[in-house]
């Protein structure tokens, strides 16, 4: 029935390493993952179980046996996460249905790696500069869970933490192959010498893709140097470097996705190419009681997007941040704070098979997003927490508009929004033992809009920010064979940021809706039927809907299903495993804000299995789709659509993967 990464519960945690290893035979190999060490992701466990609301922490041993393409392939069984695949890296990210109907890119979540957000400074982002396949583990926070990040947004926030020289020494290496002519790789090395320690990996990916113009190939490097200043002082620095091309192979109509799903669109050679470097920096003074980080970063991005014309944008982002915690006695405190920073040179031509043709826009845009933020925890008996919190965030949204085509060529035309939001959070946490959880919140979220929003096409559109109530419910834990995480949620939201199609290669309009309600349900429940046999499962219920709109009245909002379940059951130790997983989607979601078109549902079976040779080398098969089933899989969200709608993304068909980790 229910849903599957292990909650976010250190005391379980502890309890399931501790029985692993009673129950290991002391000659028996050890399997082959990226880190050697566990203390960090326990911390992070620790952190998670101490939030009022949901959480959950995902390591790298809960996905190492899959082929790590984007983060649908991490994040799978986390629950109340909406990860939907489109093509390559492309995938549909959401949580309690944040961006719900964006066709593309991401919005309404704060996504982080090592703590420092990867949105640029409009909250806008591309998350395919998050390589998983680097990541420790990954904390997922969603809606007002996320303070502790400074999020404010009504989906939350996924921090990506990547291995250090203390975590991760030594050599380790990674290759997969498979379907599609695909070939990925990862080298990595570790190393630790007395105050110091240092890591630093490189990735290489190569595929086909499952549709026509669909080819993908990236080389990423990421690294980071610490060192132990003092016994109080830390200090370390990280550098990311992504080379990422990818074909864009398009929306289909509905038959041709149910019939030919491996078809693609090769007008105007549609493509998305980044390059990117990503610089820093962290340090952290430790004391008793608590401990600060101060830091700052720089982003700088270059984009290469033939689309329905070829944008080239080149942008510069940095900022700095600053959080404070501190416990003593009965309280504890969080504040922090955070700026960012943002510039973009935007062009735009004429998409010639790819080629930049006669310019069409020039823009210069600017855009600032900075907040602060503070919680208190106080404990009046021990079993029992009373949180408050808030968030106030502040910004603008600048662009001055040197060239347009439509307009009849150069112009001088400036526009600007400025937004603020204050979004306060109420919780209570109460322990019912050391194993049980029952926690609830009441939160506020407001976000801003980005520049894909308010500089639709060429004219600056003056939009409202997006404000939510939202009420959360739940409980986490485990009793004898069974580990839970389950939420409830309802979210009241005025003026929904919401987009539609205009046009078979026209970005999305936006609008601000009227009421909408987002309510649903997040669950997980693993059971461990005998010490070889393990069910993880995964369950969401997502009931979105507008209330009372003048046009739309009560209809559904399209894009996500109102039931999706997931389970997996894992068979055999670490030394040889198989793992037969299902996804199951009963009924498809709308296609249209009017409600004229739903798509079926679909059941997708896959296996992945492993087997430890000898210590410190491990086999590993991924294979998705057995039944090669086709079924829709996303959509890019319409006014009113039909089945001759070029709007439809097929799911991933039949591929198997296999390769091999090895660490020295």
């Amino acid at each position: 029935m229910l849903a599957g990464a292990s909650p976010a519960f250190a005391t379980t945690a502890d309890t399931n390493a501790d029985e692993a290893a009673d129950t290991a035979a002391p000659d028996s190999p050890q399997r082959t993952i990226i880190v050697t060490g566990e203390r960090t992701a326990k911390e992070a466990e620790e952190r998670a179980s101490q939030t009022p609301g949901g959480t959950d922490v995902v390591t790298y041993d809960e996905y190492a046996d899959k082929s790590l393409v984007s983060l649908r392939d991490t994040l799978a069984y986390s629950p109340g996460v909406y990860l939907q695949p489109r093509y390559g890296q492309e995938v549909r990210i959401s949580i309690r249905g944040s961006g719900l109907s964006r066709g593309y890119h991401m919005r309404g979540l704060t996504l982080l790696q090592d703590g420092v957000p990867i949105n640029l400074a409009d909250d806008n982002g591309d998350f395919q500069e998050l390589e998983p396949i680097f990541f420790e583990y990954l904390e997922v926070y969603r809606g007002a869970n996320a303070l502790r990040f400074g999020s404010g947004t009504l989906g939350g926030a996924i921090n990506g933490v990547t291995p250090t020289g203390e975590t991760a020494s030594g050599l380790y290496l990674r290759g997969d192959a498979g379907s599609f002519d695909t070939y990925r790789g990862l080298v990595s090395y570790g190393v630790q010498s007395g105050p110091g320690n240092a890591w630093a990996a490189i990735s290489y990916d190569s595929s086909d893709g499952d549709r026509d113009h669909a080819k993908r190939e990236s080389l990423r490097f990421h690294g980071n140097v610490g060192l132990q200043i003092t016994d109080n002082i830390e200090n370390r620095s990280y550098a990311s470097v992504n080379s990422i091309d990818q074909q864009l192979p398009g929306a289909l109509t509905l038959a041709t996705a149910l019939t030919a799903p491996e078809t693609g669109n090769f007008a105007g050679d549609q493509a998305r190419d980044i390059d990117s470097i990503r610089l820093q920096n962290r340090t952290r003074f430790s004391f008793d009681g608590g401990q600060l980080d101060v830091g700052g970063f720089v982003n700088a991005k270059s984009l290469h997007h033939p689309i329905f014309q070829v944008l080239d944008y080149k942008s510069t982002d940095r900022g700095v941040y600053a959080r404070f915690d501190y416990a003593t006695g009965r309280f504890e405190v969080t504040v922090g704070g955070e700026t960012r920073l943002g510039d973009t040179n935007a062009k735009r031509f004429v998409n010639i098979n790819g080629q930049r043709g006669a310019p069409t826009f020039n823009a210069d845009q600017r855009a600032s997003t900075s907040n602060i933020y503070g919680e208190v925890r106080f404990r009046p008996v021990e079993p029992l927490q009373l949180i408050a919190g808030a968030v106030y965030a502040e910004g603008f949204r600048e662009q001055h508009l040197l060239f347009d085509g439509f307009s009849g060529g150069a112009v001088d035309i400036t526009g600007r929004a400025e937004f603020d939001g204050f979004s306060p959070k109420f919780g209570v946490l109460f322990e019912a033992n050391e194993n049980i959880q029952l926690f609830a919140n009441y939160s506020r979220s407001v976000e801003f809009p980005g520049f894909a929003e308010v500089a639709q096409i060429a004219s600056f559109v003056n939009l409202d920010p997006q404000r939510a109530w939202t009420a959360e419910i739940g409980t986490r834990g485990r009793a004898g064979i069974l580990e839970w995480d389950l939420a409830a949620y309802r979210a009241k939201i005025e003026g929904e940021l919401l987009q539609f199609n205009v046009g078979p290669d026209i970005p999305a309009s936006t609008f601000n809706a009227g009421d909408t309600t987002h309510q649903g349900i997040e669950a997980a429940l693993s059971i461990d039927l005998t010490p070889w046999a393990r069910l993880r499962q995964i369950y969401t219920y997502s009931d979105f809907h507008f209330e009372d709109d003048p046009q739309y009245g009560d209809n559904r909002l399209p894009v996500v299903p109102e039931h999706l379940y997931r389970a997996e059951l894992r068979l055999g130790t670490d030394g040889l495993h198989i793992a037969p997983n299902v996804e199951w989607m009963p009924d498809g979601p709308f296609a249209d804000y009017d409600n004229s078109l739903q798509v079926d549902g679909y059941a997708l079976v896959g296996i992945t299995a492993g087997a430890t040779l000898t210590d410190g080398i491990d086999l590993f098969v991924d294979a998705r789709n057995l039944f090669d089933r086709k079924a829709v899989g996303d959509i890019s969200a319409a006014i009113t659509a039909t089945p001759t709608s070029a709007i439809f993304y097929p799911v991933e068909r039949r591929a198997v993967f296999g390769g091999v980790r090895a660490r020295f």
